[in-house]
């Protein structure tokens, strides 16, 4: 995910998740995505606790694929 596309639909994911407007999936591809792409690492520590406890589940892999 690394087109401008891809990063504008991280966006609206993202927009959505804090509506609480995202379905299981959606949210782990939008946390997949932020991790893949390296945008986590720019966001506030919510959401970077939330990727880490989704790795460290099994949710997601470390390079943000959904398992």
């Amino acid at each position: 995910m690394s087109t401008q596309t891809d990063t504008q639909d991280l966006v609206s994911l993202l927009t959505d998740f804090e509506m609480g407007e995202l379905d299981s999936h959606e949210t782990l591809q939008l946390f997949g995505g932020l991790i893949s792409t390296g945008i986590i690492n720019s966001l506030q520590g919510y959401y970077q606790r939330t990727a880490r406890d989704l790795v460290e589940t099994g949710y997601l892999s470390n390079e943000g694929d959904v398992l």
